[in-house]
């Protein structure tokens, strides 16, 4: 475990457990409606180390043609956005790890891209809800080591890895997850050489550095007291989410890729792991998966880790044989 989520980890054991109640909230939060949420065990939300927007989110970002990028390495993560008649974008996991959300406006639908390092989950929404369009900060409080995110229109909290309002104003209601997927730098520019990619935010990070140095080799989660997953998948074992079906990275990438349950799932060598070394181009290679339809339409998926599906879906299908 690096020595990031080390001392996060003693910041949050200092941290008593009683503070896992609204009344120590509202200071912070005073426009989130407490009384309003799906949660029944307030100790199910902790602390995970910095403040609201102590993970600053991206707004607007600016954007580069793929051709003219020289500083992502070729195996580095990136977040794809192709919707149709627009031009593909690409959002480095070398940003999204020290930012988790970008708010970005594709045509005329506004969207936010979001990674949560902890749980590996790389889910793109569509940010209206409602009749308006909502944007999205990192609120600093994790649950089940997943991030919590808030809009700041109500200020109502989110479940990343559901999209779904889980306190305030908003709680029960869905995001609209897009087809996104996460791929090589070099897969996604081979494929869109005229395409888009997010340009280097302008803050002061160590950008293509991995703070959870050997994160995703570690044997327990960060800041998670959930079961291990069924069927001796290890916890931090990737998995292919699509709905509440969850497919092993291990079993995919040994058959070479699998058709079932109404999806082909495809794996391809080349992406590295942003989890693993401490500069993510050296990271080991895990492979790119796309999930597409019986008619070869991409489909909404997660590539996360096993124990968040486990977490959140502790009903899900493993789909292991």
């Amino acid at each position: 475990m690096s020595r990031l989520i080390a001392f996060l980890a003693t910041i949050f054991l200092a941290v008593p457990l009683a503070h896992a109640n609204p009344t120590f909230w509202r200071g912070e939060w005073p426009q989130t409606d407490f009384s309003r949420t799906t949660i029944t065990d307030w100790s199910e939300i902790r602390s995970g180390g910095p403040p609201k927007d102590g993970i600053p989110a991206i707004d607007a970002p600016k954007f580069l043609r793929a051709k003219s990028e020289r500083r992502i390495a070729g195996n580095e993560p990136v977040m794809t956005l192709e919707m149709d008649g627009q031009t593909p974008r690409a959002y480095p996991i070398r940003y999204l790890m020290w930012h988790e959300i970008v708010n970005d406006q594709v045509g005329g639908i506004p969207v936010a891209v979001t990674y949560c390092p902890l749980c590996n989950s790389a889910l793109t929404f569509d940010r209206r809800v409602q009749g308006r369009v909502l944007s999205f900060g990192v609120s600093g409080k994790l649950r089940m080591s997943d991030m919590v995110m808030y809009d700041r229109e109500t200020e109502s909290w989110w479940q990343q890895a559901l999209g779904e309002g889980i306190v305030g104003q908003m709680t029960g209601v869905q995001l609209d997850m897009l087809p996104g997927w996460m791929e090589s730098w070099d897969q996604f520019r081979t494929r869109n050489p005229e395409g888009l990619v997010m340009a280097e935010p302008d803050f002061n990070r160590s950008y293509g550095r991995n703070p959870y140095q050997g994160y995703d080799s570690s044997s327990r989660p960060f800041l998670y007291e959930g079961e291990d997953p069924p069927h001796g998948v290890p916890p931090l074992e990737r998995v292919v989410r699509v709905g509440d079906r969850a497919w092993p990275m291990t079993r995919i990438r040994r058959e070479g890729g699998v058709t079932e349950a109404g999806v082909t799932i495809s794996w391809e060598a080349g992406q590295a792991s942003a989890l693993d070394h401490g500069t993510i181009a050296k990271g080991r290679d895990v492979g790119t998966v796309r999930v597409r339809d019986a008619q070869g339409r991409d489909v909404a998926h997660d590539v996360m880790f096993a124990f968040a599906f486990h977490a959140f879906w502790p009903d899900g299908r493993w789909m292991v044989r």
